[in-house]
């Protein structure tokens, strides 16, 4: 089962849990809300994306401060998304204890790859061993809602 074996670690008062059933929907919507790429992000959706994802959450005194998921099939890839701690808590580490954890995760390891995208965190990731330029391709396909292929 995806993310079966929770890691709870603590740090300078900070609790990074893996535990999906002690992260708070509401409380992480309304984190990931405050990021460009999630502004209007429906709660059904980060709810399935929850589910499906081995998730990363950093509380102070129960208060959620951080977030992130890594989607992954647990065997070749994983793919680290939705990086987000508030300012409040900005500039203590908490993005990288994430990435630590995400990298060292046990049920993480032996895979082929580890990847994500990054605008504004580069440096961040560079520290870590990840690389690219900006002559790198992704792509993507956006599905049309309904059979209505103006929308």
């Amino acid at each position: 089962m995806l993310g079966d074996t929770p890691l709870e670690l603590e740090r300078d008062g900070y609790v990074l849990t893996t535990s999906r059933a002690k992260i708070a929907v509401d409380d992480t919507l309304a984190l990931v809300r405050t990021t460009w790429w999630a502004r209007e992000l429906p709660r059904e959706r980060l709810v399935r994306a929850m589910e499906n994802s081995v998730c990363f959450a950093v509380t102070r005194d129960e208060t959620l401060v951080g977030f992130a998921r890594s989607v992954t099939d647990l065997a070749t890839y994983a793919y680290l998304c939705d990086v987000v701690v508030t300012p409040e808590h900005g500039r203590r580490g908490l993005a990288q204890w994430i990435v630590e954890t995400w990298l060292s995760h046990p049920q993480l390891q032996g895979l082929r790859r580890f990847s994500l995208m990054s605008t504004d965190a580069k440096a961040l990731y560079a520290k870590f061993g990840f690389n690219g330029d900006e002559r790198e391709h992704y792509m993507s396909l956006k599905p049309l809602r309904g059979n209505d292929a103006s929308q």
